[in-house]
């Protein structure tokens, strides 16, 4: 059996788990609009077959009907992964360019373009007042770079996404607090969200909390020429700051997930060495946003260094050996999608010879047993569509990998 047959069948056995809505259990009915670990996530593998001709719409209907089951949340928690726009994400990729839930995605675009105008106005009251923020404020699951990118396929020239980018570029300024001079995404809490007598907070790298979720979105808006002013700017701002923590080893460059007052004062890490190779805190993900930024600069020589690093990266065995998991946000489904959009728009063909190596990577974590459930963030549904991908070798036609930035 080739690998592309392996990859196929594999994938074809992860979407069948899941033809059935998790079990609801009293109380919980707002778990099934969670786009990580909820029905609403898990529609998207079933809205992928069916858009690749490989299932019936019936399927992603169940899953799609469970996650609209209860009213659905437009309140300033509701984000990406959470409420209606999580739905909206849903119903987006189902109908691309077709008619199919016209009427829903009517009912839902002009709540969710008001809730991002009232996000971005309490993000910049904070900003004024010189506070901290906190990964809820900016980050892709919570924050306005997750809205930033449903918005970029709903509403692309809308005042919304206008807005959330003025935001962005604001955030990309330096932050005084008690007479410091901080990075202006920095948060008042630690990276597992507590605020522990005495801590200062942090200032975040990683993809999934940290200032290249942004960095993906500013560099997808500027090479579609959606930009506001000192955009840009904004972009190279992030990558000079991101150049300036790189760090080198024998197995190549890497970035330090997070830097606490001490640090940023010093200028030396804690971290070591580089830490597991993931979409959601490793180089890959860093790298990802960083080869977006430089297209959207036109600076090859930027490309060619985030891709060299992804490259060196993925060809150290050690590095990919701490991928135990095989989910999206920190295994190897996040890992090998990271690395064939990358492949993708790469300058550097080496990149795409990796694809094939990680993809028989994948298959073989799919095929061990997980305890993460059946979700798309961690679970079975984000493994059926990385599968999906490398059975297919080709993009996903629903654009589900949007949510993560990496499209």
């Amino acid at each position: 059996m080739t690998i592309t047959v392996g990859l196929a069948h594999a994938a074809d056995h992860h979407a069948r788990l899941l033809r059935l809505p998790p079990p609801r259990t009293p109380g919980d009915g707002w778990a099934a609009q969670d786009l990580a670990t909820g029905s609403a996530g898990i529609a998207l593998v079933h809205i992928e077959r069916a858009r690749s001709g490989l299932d019936t719409w019936q399927t992603a209907h169940a899953h799609i009907r469970d996650a609209a089951a209860v009213p659905l949340s437009d309140h300033d928690s509701a984000a990406l992964f959470l409420g209606a726009p999580a739905l909206l994400f849903v119903l987006d990729a189902a109908a691309g360019s077709s008619d199919r839930y016209r009427t829903g995605l009517a009912d839902l675009d002009a709540p969710v373009a008001r809730l991002a105008h009232r996000r971005v106005r309490t993000a910049l009251a904070r900003i004024v007042a010189a506070r901290p923020a906190t990964f809820d404020e900016y980050d892709v699951f919570s924050g306005l770079s997750g809205l930033g990118a449903l918005l970029l396929r709903r509403a692309p020239n809308g005042s919304a996404l206008e807005q959330i980018l003025t935001y962005l570029v604001a955030l990309t300024r330096p932050l005084t607090i008690d007479n410091e001079v901080l990075p202006g995404w920095w948060v008042g809490h630690d990276p597992h969200r507590r605020t522990p007598p005495g801590h200062r907070g942090h200032a975040n790298l990683g993809a999934a909390h940290g200032i290249t979720g942004p960095l993906a979105l500013l560099a997808h808006t500027a090479r579609r020429g959606i930009t506001v002013d000192g955009q840009h700017q904004a972009i190279a701002d992030i990558c000079h700051w991101l150049e300036h923590w790189r760090r080198e080893s024998d197995a190549g460059p890497w970035w330090p997930e997070h830097l606490d007052i001490t640090e940023l004062r010093t200028g030396r890490t804690r971290q070591t060495g580089p830490g597991r190779p993931s979409w959601c805190y490793g180089t890959p993900g860093v790298a990802r946003a960083g080869q977006l930024a430089a297209i959207a600069l036109g600076d090859r020589i930027l490309q060619d260094h985030y891709e060299l690093a992804l490259l060196a990266c993925l060809g150290d065995d050690p590095q990919l050996a701490r991928l135990t998991d095989a989910g999206l946000c920190h295994g190897l489904a996040g890992t090998f999608h990271t690395l064939w959009r990358a492949a993708a728009d790469a300058a550097i063909p080496a990149l795409r010879e990796q694809v094939p190596r990680l993809a028989e990577a994948l298959l073989a974590a799919a095929a061990r047993p997980h305890q993460n459930g059946p979700g798309l963030l961690n679970g079975t549904a984000g493994i059926a569509l990385a599968l999906h991908t490398a059975a297919t070798d080709t993009a996903p036609s629903s654009g589900w990998d949007a949510c993560l930035l990496i499209d």
